[in-house]
């Protein structure tokens, strides 16, 4: 994420095109810019990159967890990961 031309978080995710299924394994953010919004816009264009994609995340740390509960982004099963998923990705969000 970045925020006047400095990157102030990331969002760590893994995406397969051939099971729509993504996974959310971190996602850091400058305490400064904890309550600004930039997390949800984050997230928002994660989505808007993968449209179709259903995301789940590994996350539980208090942190995240709102950010995730109020995206509706539902905790992942081990069970329910897809075999085909690429290494871990990092997105950046303009804003």
């Amino acid at each position: 994420m970045v925020h006047v031309r400095k990157v102030v978080g990331r969002v760590t995710y893994r995406a397969c095109a051939q099971c729509a299924e993504g996974v959310i394994t971190d996602v850091v953010l400058d305490e400064p810019f904890r309550d600004s919004g930039l997390g949800t816009r984050a997230l928002s264009h994660l989505r808007s990159r993968y449209p179709g994609v259903t995301w789940r995340t590994t996350l539980d740390r208090r942190l995240n967890r709102d950010l995730l509960r109020r995206m509706r982004v539902p905790r992942a099963s081990a069970a329910g990961t897809c075999p085909h998923l690429r290494p871990a990705t990092t997105a950046s969000a303009r804003g």
